[in-house]
């Protein structure tokens, strides 16, 4: 059985042989995994820019949907936006978006699908549903009290953003993949950067627009997210949301995710928060294994996997390897009950 057919039998819930795996390399040594992707090429006319060095002794660069970003010199991830483009709502209709939604971007990702035929292949979309980037467009602060004070002014940038993302399922089904996955981070440590109310008004439509192309297309659906988001697992769950990829299971609660385990994939690493930085053995082991029983013990439902940074969350990159040993050896479904 090829890693495609596994990760088909795991997200239909059909007892596959084991659970999912997606890992990567260590200590020079390839590791278990199932998926692949693809995503859009560099759009050379952008005007995207690389990091640069700017007068206070940071560094800044603009990405292609017009944001200047800066962050700490050095650092190879982070940073905030310091310039909006959409500065008014008069902005948002001359606001030119990138060339995502252009099939010549994507000309590479039939030859990635032929090169593995094998995987089960994710097309990324980088703006997300809608929220990811949506938020940057008009600064987060100043996106949050919009949602508030000018709702019907956040739908349409919601769905100038919703439309790019409509284009690429239809790109990536074109070209033979088997799912789309993009990234909205919905949580704090605690609750939604939203309340469930306003995420309902808001929101809600466009995953559900997303998804429902992505299903008519034959594609399924992965979205990562971190923070606290138990107030939206059960509608994403009720629309038909495929996969759920949290860097944080704990935050949910690995107890309150397996009551949706019959109905969604959970995607995961062991807790990048409350479990990995420990550093306890017999912790990471144990958890692995509770992992395997809570989310992946109805017949599917389970794709383990590493966190790409651990070094930047003081995480030893052999901490890691202890969970991947446990999934390996232990990750066979039972059967559904």
């Amino acid at each position: 059985m090829t890693s495609r057919e596994i990760i088909q039998r795991v997200l239909a819930h059909d007892n596959p042989p084991r659970i999912g795996m997606a890992f990567g390399e260590y200590e020079g040594q390839e590791r278990l995994n199932d998926l692949a992707s693809a995503g859009p090429a560099s759009d050379p006319n952008s005007g995207d820019r690389e990091w640069a060095n700017d007068e206070t002794g940071g560094e800044i660069h603009t990405d292609e949907w017009g944001c200047l970003w800066r962050r700490l010199k050095g650092r190879s991830q982070g940073g905030e936006v310091i310039r909006a483009p959409i500065q008014t709502w008069e902005d948002l209709d001359t606001y030119q978006p990138p060339t995502l939604g252009d099939p010549k971007r994507y000309e590479h990702v039939a030859a990635v699908r032929k090169e593995h035929v094998d995987k089960y292949m994710l097309g990324w979309v980088p703006g997300g549903c809608a929220f990811n980037v949506a938020r940057y467009l008009r600064r987060l602060e100043q996106y949050l009290e919009d949602c508030a004070a000018e709702p019907e002014q956040v739908w349409r940038l919601n769905e100038l953003v919703n439309d790019l993302a409509l284009a690429q399922v239809d790109i990536y089904a074109d070209r033979g993949l088997d799912g789309v996955m993009f990234c909205e981070d919905w949580g704090t440590e605690d609750r939604l950067l939203v309340s469930p109310r306003m995420w309902d008004k808001l929101f809600k439509p466009f995953f559900a627009r997303l998804i429902e192309r992505a299903h008519g297309r034959g594609l399924t659906v992965w979205m990562h997210s971190c923070g606290m988001i138990r107030d939206i697992i059960p509608p994403l769950v009720d629309l038909g949301m495929d996969v759920f990829q949290l860097d944080q299971p704990e935050l949910s609660g690995l107890e309150f995710l397996t009551q949706f385990a019959d109905r969604t994939t959970f995607y995961s690493p062991v807790d990048i928060q409350k479990v990995l930085p420990t550093g306890d053995r017999e912790l990471i082991e144990s958890r692995a294994r509770e992992m395997i029983r809570l989310l992946g013990g109805k017949g599917g439902g389970f794709i383990a996997t590493m966190y790409g940074d651990p070094v930047g969350i003081g995480v030893d990159p052999v901490w890691q390897q202890w969970a991947y040993n446990v999934f390996l050896s232990e990750g066979v479904y039972r059967q559904a009950e």
